[in-house]
């Protein structure tokens, strides 16, 4: 371990300086090597996890269903000169991300174990647990700029409740995550004491896409390629926020604050086109719903910018922008993944210095409280 990643953040070079300083709220830490739990697990599931592995809900054993273009969907730059995969070492996190770009804050979406999609729910509750005090240990603690997340499989309710009551107790944790791709559709009342919680304790609740909840990531079945895949992530967040929005969340809990992460948001207008229409003609299926879907949707929900759907001419991105909302946006990067957002040229339409500063800062900084 080199004196650079443990010496206090004072004793090590100040980070570049720059007109904003920005909070990046999809940062994705990696283990070393699965042997990096055994610290935060008891010694059956260590074994457990030596002798049998994870078992999730795939067609497939040991690896994703779509295998990446890119190994471990990272960056060709991003493997540390140190060895391990792509944001493993915090060292070199700092060297290639946090310091250049000053990031005053970053937000741990950790992807490693799947615990959203073990099968084995007892195993799941157990490496939960284990990711959520590694989050602690080898990142915040570490590098105070580093925020982590408490992570949850929402398929075990009462185990979730366990973990995020646990976490909470200890005041360093900004958010609850959960999975889009779950076994059943997020806003049914099975997933409820979740957001009660949430609500409860005013964290905001993050719901970052993949998972594998069981079904085919797409309505029509298991695609052919892995770019219809990574293009229906964004159809997974269409339908998660419309059923949050339709079963009644919002209506049920007033005071709950959504964040949609790295789904981007060119779909996000039409969607609330679409619920609105729907709404005013089936508006007595739904009598639990007191507004349009589309006033819950601005309310209640920020949406991460990566990736940034970016069409041809700026003028289009501009008018996406503005169907959002300036203030619903939180600026991402994904490192160290293959289709990471270098802040200095992630918007292709000019923003002004205000704009510029409520995405990339103060709107991250409003919902997580910072």
């Amino acid at each position: 371990m080199s004196d650079v990643i443990d010496r206090p953040l004072s004793e090590q070079e100040a980070p570049a300086k720059s007109r904003l300083r920005i909070i990046d709220c999809d940062i994705h830490p990696s283990l070393h090597a699965r042997s990096d739990l055994n610290p935060f697990l008891s010694k059956r599931w260590q074994e457990h996890l030596a002798t049998y592995g994870d078992h999730l809900r795939t067609p497939y054993i040991g690896t994703t269903p779509y295998p990446r273009s890119s190994p471990l969907i990272a960056r060709r730059d991003a493997w540390p000169p140190t060895g391990g995969p792509p944001g493993s070492d915090l060292a070199f996190m700092r060297q290639q991300h946090l310091d250049p770009f000053d990031v005053e804050f970053g937000i741990l979406q950790v992807l490693d174990m799947f615990i959203f999609s073990q099968q084995n729910l007892e195993f799941g509750a157990a490496i939960q647990r284990a990711i959520n005090e590694w989050q602690l240990a080898q990142w915040s603690d570490r590098d105070p700029r580093l925020k982590a997340s408490i992570l949850v499989g929402q398929d075990d309710t009462q185990a979730a409740l366990t973990e995020i009551n646990r976490c909470a107790k200890l005041g360093r944790y900004i958010q609850i995550n959960v999975s889009p791709r779950a076994n059943e559709p997020l806003g049914r009342r099975r997933y409820w004491p979740i957001y009660a919680l949430a609500e409860e304790l005013d964290l905001p609740l993050g719901i970052h896409v993949g998972g594998y909840g069981g079904h085919a990531p797409a309505g029509g079945g298991w695609p052919s390629y892995y770019a219809e895949e990574h293009q229906s992530n964004a159809h997974s967040m269409a339908a998660t926020l419309t059923s949050l929005v339709i079963e009644g969340v919002c209506e049920r809990f007033p005071r709950l604050k959504i964040v949609f992460i790295e789904g981007g948001f060119g779909w996000i207008a039409p969607t609330m086109w679409r619920m609105d229409q729907h709404f005013e003609r089936f508006r007595s299926e739904v009598p639990h719903l007191k507004r349009r879907p589309s006033e819950y949707v601005r309310e209640h929900f920020w949406f991460t910018t990566q990736p940034i759907d970016e069409p041809d001419e700026a003028r289009h991105l501009r008018s996406l922008i503005e169907w959002v909302g300036l203030d619903r946006l939180l600026f991402s990067s994904d490192y160290p993944h293959w289709d990471f957002d270098d802040p200095r040229f992630a918007f292709k339409t000019p923003l002004t210095e205000t704009e510029r500063a409520k995405i990339f800062n103060a709107n991250a900084r409003a919902v997580y409280k910072f």
